[in-house]
């Protein structure tokens, strides 16, 4: 997921949000690191599962939102960040406060032992 995480990362820039679907342990915050660590951020990275966002000093700046724990859909914020930030959302069913149409999907499934992920273009 570091690798794939890097790898994916010159597609993407300020401005694109991504939508990460997948069951808990499937790899959406190591994919996250990947992504983090591609673009130079030494710094330890977490699921933001309690503080729901993370914002990263990077460039482009990267804004990490982990809604899991998210009942109901109110205003947290993300949209301040959605135009100038790369923008990683993980369980993003679960924010209806923004049509989320024009965004990069990933589903991270398991397969056995190993994971498949799949990846889907915005349709612009």
């Amino acid at each position: 997921m570091l690798a794939l995480g890097a790898k994916l990362l010159p597609k993407w820039k300020a401005g694109d949000v991504i939508l990460l679907y997948g069951d808990l342990g499937a790899g959406k915050t190591t994919f996250v690191r990947g992504v983090l660590h591609a673009l130079g951020y030494e710094g330890e990275v977490r699921s933001p599962t309690f503080n729901l966002m993370q914002v990263f000093a990077t460039t482009p700046p990267v804004l990490h939102a982990d809604l899991y724990r998210v009942k109901e859909s109110a205003s947290l914020g993300l949209e301040d960040f959605l135009p100038d930030h790369l923008s990683i959302i993980e369980w993003p069913e679960r924010f209806r406060s923004r049509p989320l149409e024009a965004c990069w999907k990933m589903r991270f499934e398991f397969d056995g032992d190993a994971r498949t992920v799949t990846l889907e273009e915005p349709s612009r």
